[in-house]
């Protein structure tokens, strides 16, 4: 009957970290569901006062700030540290978001100005031109400064084309980069703080059993407090990791969009220095004839 019970907390573990973490606190419910912990439970209720179980075997207030309070001294590390882990989620979320929004816009606007010019001097100056910062500043700025570099080989014009596109490649290579900075933060906390959270979970049971053995009784009142600290641990890993897991991949989705833009803006770019050549242009923009 036991190895039917753990069955599915085999196959969970066989399935990855998360799973892992899920199928270690279900084998601690089952610990405590098991025949022992009804026989310490059965012991508590016979042992409580006329007045009920809630009144007189569990006098200690066990709200989450009166459990953290009294936990171990290790629970409360944990704890706290899972808490910093939360705010560095957030932080990590209202600045990326913002950089995404403005990265993003900009990224829009200076792709319609590049599909609308007629070369790269009309997406380089004058009122209709690329602006300054961003991906697209970027690649106009190596476009012709590839171009400047080969004014002496201007007849080989698919050498031209390819150097230019390989400059392109690398800025917008460094672009996506630059965007996903600062996301391995919450890829991290998703990943550990819910077994952070069981670390402290562990611990906290393993102080009960031990506050069972030095107090030689078996009482509800001893082993609930312990337990409902260490539960608050695991509590504050899942309240770390789900948002840092959710807003991880969010960003993941907008910064594949982003990346999306400056390939197009990268071909929109490599498609005006063809039509320059093309056209017979002698000089890159920025430069008079």
């Amino acid at each position: 009957m036991r190895v039917r019970l753990f069955d599915p907390v085999r196959e969970w573990l066989s399935r990855g970290t998360a799973a892992a973490g899920l199928a270690a606190l279900f084998a601690v419910a089952a610990l405590l569901a098991s025949p022992w912990s009804s026989a310490v439970a059965q012991t508590a209720i016979s042992a409580a006062p006329p007045g009920g179980l809630i009144g007189g075997a569990l006098p200690r207030d066990l709200s989450p700030w009166s459990m953290f309070m009294g936990a171990d001294l290790v629970v409360k590390a944990v704890m706290v540290g899972l808490a910093l882990a939360s705010v560095a989620t957030w932080t990590v979320w209202l600045a990326k978001t913002a950089e995404l929004l403005q990265a993003r816009r900009g990224a829009r606007r200076d792709l319609v100005l590049l599909n609308a010019a007629k070369g790269l001097r009309d997406a380089d100056v004058g009122p209709g031109g690329v602006g300054p910062g961003g991906a697209a500043r970027a690649l106009l700025d190596a476009a012709a400064e590839e171009w400047r570099q080969s004014m002496g080989a201007l007849e080989d014009s698919e050498g031209l084309k390819e150097r230019v596109a390989s400059r392109l490649e690398r800025i917008e290579a460094a672009a996506g980069r630059r965007m996903t900075a600062g996301t391995g933060v919450l890829a991290t906390i998703g990943a550990t703080a819910p077994f952070v959270g069981l670390f402290g979970t562990v611990w906290g049971i393993m102080n009960s059993f031990v506050g069972i053995s030095r107090s030689q009784t078996t009482s509800l009142a001893v082993v609930a407090p312990g337990i409902a600290e260490a539960l608050l641990a695991t509590a504050c890993g899942l309240i770390a990791a789900i948002p840092a897991v959710t807003i991880y991949n969010h960003f993941a989705r907008q910064i594949a969009g982003y990346r999306a833009t400056v390939a197009d803006t990268a071909a929109a770019v490599l498609r005006l220095v063809s039509r320059d050549l093309s056209f017979g242009a002698s000089r890159p923009p920025g430069e008079e004839g």
